[in-house]
């Protein structure tokens, strides 16, 4: 009986909400004769797109660059897991908020705040809101890499390899992993050149101790203090974060 009960309320439910007035998720005709979503399709879509948020961040920011950069010089400092992987990661994100202020405010200003007055429809506000975002790639991405995914995607680029021969945009398809590819090989570039000196203080102290006769010692235990040493003298913290900043082209 009570499994019965369930069950018809249930349908009765199921009925009810198959067959409202106005269904949630609908369409509605555009201004230009095409088909608008609703703001509650719109919402839903939203929350969708959030789990691919941290991906979106990644993908298409400095942030990569940077956390790359700052892992390395972990690595080099010899230090392990000092600062620990949330001070590096949360210090990333603030210094890729940082850089991507000026991408973030034109983007507001031109696509999301004139869709939020009304002024724009969601069709139409998010090329706008995305076409910042596709200038800074293009500002930052080697040209050979965005020709290396267009060749696989089968896609013609024009002369400068900034748009497909027929004048169209590159798609995101293809921009974005030949973006975070240039960034992965700036970002070793950026390593190679914070490790330098931290690989030759190694090399000395090694050279040192072979030469004592201190072939049990570990090199880098002895080597540890003195690249904290160089680290802080050359105001290593300031210098690191203004050159990360001034690698980007902005």
């Amino acid at each position: 009986m009570h499994l019965a009960a369930i069950l018809l309320i249930v349908i009765h439910s199921g009925v009810a909400l198959a067959a409202p007035e106005l269904p949630v998720f609908h369409s509605r005709p555009a201004q230009d004769g095409g088909q608008d979503i609703t703001v509650s399709l719109q919402i839903f879509g939203l929350l969708t797109a959030l789990s691919f948020l941290p991906s979106i961040i990644v993908l298409t920011t400095s942030f990569t660059r940077i956390i790359v950069v700052l892992a390395m010089l972990r690595q080099g400092l010899g230090t392990v897991q000092t600062p620990s992987n949330m001070i590096l990661i949360g210090l990333a994100l603030f210094l890729t908020a940082f850089t991507m202020r000026p991408v973030f405010e034109v983007s507001y200003r031109d696509g999301i705040a004139p869709y939020l007055n009304e002024s724009l429809t969601l069709r139409a506000a998010l090329p706008r809101a995305g076409e910042p975002w596709r200038h800074f790639m293009l500002q930052q991405v080697r040209i050979r890499d965005v020709q290396l995914f267009a060749r696989l995607a089968r896609q013609d680029l024009a002369q400068d390899g900034k748009s497909l021969s027929n004048g169209a945009p590159v798609p995101y398809t293809t921009l974005v992993p030949a973006f975070a590819t240039s960034e992965l090989t700036t970002a070793f570039q950026m390593g190679f050149v914070v490790l330098l000196p931290f690989l030759i203080i190694d090399l000395v102290v090694a050279s040192l101790l072979m030469t004592m006769g201190m072939m049990m010692m570990s090199p880098m235990l002895v080597s540890f203090p003195f690249k904290i040493m160089l680290f802080v003298l050359v105001d290593g913290w300031p210098l690191l974060m203004a050159a990360l900043f001034g690698s980007f082209h902005l």
